[in-house]
């Protein structure tokens, strides 16, 4: 029997990091207090959120690659998971940040 029969799969649960609905809901609800509009939250704060979830992320993978590289973690797909999740975040936060800049390119085109 060849060790790749042997080995388990990997489920999909373990890889991704669990989502806490009521988290995810309290973040996109809109924030008012009696009626008014919110001030100051909205899209800059989720966007400082994402910015700052891609800067952890960056953070995690830079040291588990370093304790792969040092010989502390054998584990080098942990490494290699945590790049590509800091390299997808990075990339969803500079897709945001085009659209964002298209949307406001396309505003300024509009005639009044």
């Amino acid at each position: 029997m060849s060790l790749i029969g042997a080995a388990l799969p990997i489920s999909s649960q373990s890889i991704r990091p669990q989502l806490d609905l009521a988290q995810v809901k309290e973040t996109f609800a809109p924030k008012s207090t009696g009626g008014a509009p919110a001030v100051g939250g909205g899209f800059g704060e989720i966007f400082g959120n994402l910015i700052t979830d891609v800067e952890q992320r960056q953070a995690k993978a830079s040291e588990v690659t370093r304790s792969v590289l040092m010989g502390d973690n054998p584990n080098l797909h942990q490494s290699v998971i945590a790049m590509q999740e800091a390299s997808l975040s990075f990339g969803l936060m500079v897709e945001v940040r085009n659209k964002v800049v298209e949307s406001y390119q396309e505003l300024m085109r509009m005639p009044v």
